[in-house]
């Protein structure tokens, strides 16, 4: 059974920092592209950061020079550094596995930023 947990939201003041982690099992991560996605009500799920199974990474405008994503396969994690962070930037996000036609999400964890 493969399971995406994410763990690491919170509640934090504009400018604090964050670190969001995902723990893969039932999968070899490091086969797979990753994705950190977040989403507010009323909005559709919008892509943060992605890391390719080679490493290379890719980031939304939004939160370049902000986030780090980065992965740890002999882990099997993946996680997702978030600096300065702003109130736009609360949310739920997820963490998320692309191989082929396998697509495999978690849970979400929720990330709030507020003074």
């Amino acid at each position: 059974q493969v399971q995406l947990v994410e763990s690491g939201g919170g509640l934090v003041q504009p400018g604090e920092s964050l670190r969001l982690f995902c723990a893969a099992s039932g999968i070899d991560s490091s086969a797979y592209k990753m994705n950190w996605y977040r989403q507010t009500p009323g909005k559709q799920r919008e892509l943060v950061a992605t890391i390719t199974v080679g490493g290379g990474t890719i980031y939304a405008v939004a939160v370049k020079g902000r986030f780090t994503i980065s992965r740890d396969n002999a882990k099997n994690t993946v996680s997702l550094q978030m600096n300065s962070l702003k109130p736009e930037d609360t949310a739920v996000y997820y963490c998320n596995a692309q191989f082929s036609n396998w697509d495999y999400w978690g849970q979400g964890t929720q990330v709030t930023v507020s003074s």
